[in-house]
């Protein structure tokens, strides 16, 4: 127990000098030692003290993690079953039917068939998710969101387990239940729900250097994203591309959104949860059923294994990224979604993914974060689907056939003839598949000593997050120091404050600063950031935001009685051709009757909030400008659409409207007749068209069909001179 106890010692010793200078937290961390000193040690759930409950057992530093490591498999068992029937992370998702189609073969990197016949189609089924709350939480909320996908292959199932952050908080399994324990709501009170914006988050954070990098894609907009349809997934663990010939090639796994990357604002995602919690799992259903198929283009970053050894960093570090500019994208192949699950619960909540679904050509590799998952998916499904057999719930089941020993247990659904349930047996059937037609492992050579701990180059941990920040645009700094201010702005314990400040001044200064004034902690007095010699403009979301399509962006026409109806067709039925989708708002739902036509309101002012959609036209019509003049909903909705950097679009008397808000600096608009575009608001005084003479226009410069288009496909304007205009 004594040398327990002195390795305890030195561990935190050597803790508190690799986090912080800072007299509290050394006292916090000495602490743990007097704890120590006390008999107040970890012990496994039968007793036996732990020296170690950050690093697996592993062949070697970095070698494959080793099962006899019972403290890992404890930890992660207990931790796998602690929730039933609602998953532990993960609760709350959306999902849908789709197909997957290589634009060529990769036979020259994998046997994996799917991957090398560009004329076959696999079906797939995705499930997108938040990672913290439960199922009955909010879509919005700053999280990390999974992006899980499951490939129906000829050859078994294939999943992709991954997130829309290409790097985890972590570098080794066995700190899973540390994590997401520290993230939850806190045990005494089970608050808050959904949210990281507490102490016992930050504390760990702030004692885990690890996370640094991982923390700054969370703070970012990444963590808020417009819709599931526009965003990215990341694989997040490295895998093994094996050929026919045995060769072995490192592999990250990217989803690259055909609608680009787009994101919230942070205001915009906290009232989105009140009014429509379920947004995210709504616009995905809405989206199929409307025939807006969501497309991912599926991105390859390959490296051999020599290549990988001159890398400064370990390609096995799942907190980190290889960055593209280093080892370029491959586009592989497409993912298109057409088809909404039949039944929520059947498909959506019974899904089983598993890291570890891998089909021939497709190998783990010795990542420590993905050799821990290899174990706990198995396990985690068995307990919430209610036993083994959870591979035979329809959603789960393969499209080739499936052929063993395994028996009997919960729900079991097969049912198995014949007189023999094992192997070998005298009637040799089934038998094992040749070795150019199954799964086998590519042999690799490893050796070491038995030993808790993790290779040299995993130590760094504060480069990339520095690369991160520094390659994103000014908007999505200035959105990440906003996001850090409220997070530890929410945080009580002063010390968990300082500290994440001294890990923050690490990676930037003057964001250090920053951030310490807001949350009331002396601001750090040098800098003490890491140099670094590149950026990585691939990173920053500003690089995949596609800005030639507004396909399924929903629009919203405020209108009242007296609209303009020839005004209100001619750009409804433009934007429809291009591919948006028009949504009408007035005074009351139901027909509201225009000058010369009438319309169908889906939603009153009152009941609906300009965060529900990504654009705004107001039409002309004296009557109908009036009616919305008098509306304080109304000019709430415009002038909230401009705090959060959408369109607005505004023809005849609507440009009127727009001048009695005082948007802050808008460029003049009362100059005739003229087309003006100001930070993403179009306004023309003067409108002459019809819907074919619009869609005539729409290629030509100026026009108002082509700067609508702009500034609808742009997402939104962050370069408005003040996005804090008040809303009433």
């Amino acid at each position: 127990m004594e040398k327990v106890i002195e390795k305890i010692g030195e561990t935190v010793t050597q803790a508190t000098a690799s986090i912080t200078k800072d007299e509290k937290a050394k006292q916090l961390l000495s602490n743990t030692v007097e704890d120590a000193k006390k008999g107040n040690i970890i012990t496994t759930d039968f007793g036996t003290p732990i020296t170690n409950t950050t690093q697996s057992l592993k062949v070697g530093e970095t070698g494959p993690v080793l099962m006899e490591d019972f403290h890992l498999r404890e930890k992660i068992t207990h931790f796998d079953h602690e929730r039933i029937p609602e998953r532990v992370v993960h609760a709350r998702g959306a999902g849908a039917h789709g197909f997957f189609q290589p634009y060529e073969s990769l036979a020259q990197y994998t046997s994996a068939q799917f991957l090398c016949d560009p004329s076959k189609k696999t079906p797939v089924f995705v499930r997108f998710s938040t990672v913290v709350g439960s199922r009955g939480s909010a879509d919005t909320v700053r999280d990390v969101r999974g992006f899980a996908t499951k490939f129906y292959t000829e050859q078994g199932n294939f999943d992709i387990v991954g997130n829309n952050i290409p790097v985890f908080f972590i570098q080794d399994a066995i700190r899973f239940p540390d994590l997401i324990h520290a993230a939850k709501p806190e045990p005494h009170n089970e608050i808050p729900q959904a949210q990281t914006a507490h102490d016992n988050f930050w504390d760990f954070i702030s004692l885990t250097p690890e996370s640094t990098h991982m923390i700054m894609w969370t703070l970012s907009d990444r963590a808020i994203p417009r819709s599931y349809r526009m965003m990215q997934g990341f694989g997040v663990n490295t895998f093994v591309f094996v050929n026919a010939e045995g060769a072995r090639t490192f592999v990250k796994f990217h989803w690259i959104p055909l609608l680009g990357v787009h994101s919230l604002v942070w205001d915009e995602s906290q009232k989105l949860c009140g009014i429509d919690p379920d947004f995210h799992r709504r616009d995905l259903w809405e989206a199929i059923e409307s025939g807006h198929y969501p497309e991912w283009q599926l991105g390859v970053q390959l490296v051999t294994e020599k290549e990988a050894e001159k890398f400064d960093f370990d390609v096995l570090d799942p907190t980190k990224i290889i960055p593209e500019e280093m080892v370029p994208m491959k586009l592989i192949g497409k993912m298109v979604l057409n088809r909404n699950p039949d039944n929520f619960f059947a498909e959506t909540e019974q899904v089983a993914f598993h890291a570890g679904h891998l089909v021939p050509g497709i190998e783990a590799s010795n990542d420590p974060l993905l050799q821990g998952r290899l174990f706990s998916y198995v396990d985690t499904q068995i307990t919430r689907l209610g036993g083994p057999n959870f591979e035979e719930i329809p959603i789960n089941l393969p499209v080739c056939p499936v052929t063993n020993f395994q028996r009997d247990g919960f729900h079991r659904m097969t049912v198995n003839k014949g007189t023999v349930n094992y192997f070998p047996n005298r009637l040799g059937c089934p038998a094992v598949a040749s070795i150019k037609h199954g799964y086998t492992f590519s042999p690799v050579h490893t050796e070491g000593p038995k030993v808790p701990g993790k290779g040299p180059k995993f130590e760094e941990v504060y480069k990339q997050a520095r690369m991160f920040f520094t390659s994103l645009s000014n908007w999505e700094k200035d959105h990440l120091i906003r996001a850090a201010c409220f997070e530890l702005g929410r945080c009580d314990d002063v010390g968990v404050r300082e500290r994440m400040i001294a890990t923050l001044n690490k990676v930037d200064f003057d964001m250090a600063c920053q951030i310490a004034k807001a949350i009331g902690v002396p601001p750090p007095t040098e800098p003490k950031t890491v140099k670094i010699t590149s950026m990585s403009p691939a990173v920053s979301q500003a690089y995949y935001q596609s800005k030639d399509s507004i396909q399924s962006r929903r629009v919203a026409f405020l209108v009242g009685p007296g609209f303009n109806w020839a005004q209100f067709n001619a750009i409804s039925s433009f934007l429809a051709a291009s591919g948006a989708v028009s949504i009408v708002i007035g005074p009351f739902k139901g027909e509201v009757t225009g000058d010369s036509g009438s319309t169908t309101a889906q939603f009153a002012y009152f009941t609906c909030k300009s965060v529900m959609f990504d654009a705004v036209v107001i039409v002309g019509g004296t009557d109908s400008i009036k009616t919305l003049s008098l509306s304080g909903d109304a000019k709430a909705f415009v002038m909230e659409a401009f705090k959060h950097g959408k369109a607005i679009i505004a023809v005849e008397e609507g440009t009127h409207f727009i001048q009695t808000l005082s948007l802050p600096k808008l460029m003049d608009t009362r100059k005739g007749s003229q087309l003006v575009t100001s930070q993403g608001v179009v306004t023309l005084p003067k409108f002459t068209g019809t819907s074919m003479k619009m869609k005539e226009e729409a290629d030509q410069q100026p026009s108002l069909a082509k700067a609508m288009f702009d500034a609808i496909a742009a997402h939104r304007h962050f370069d408005r001179d003040d996005l804090s205009v008040p809303v009433s």
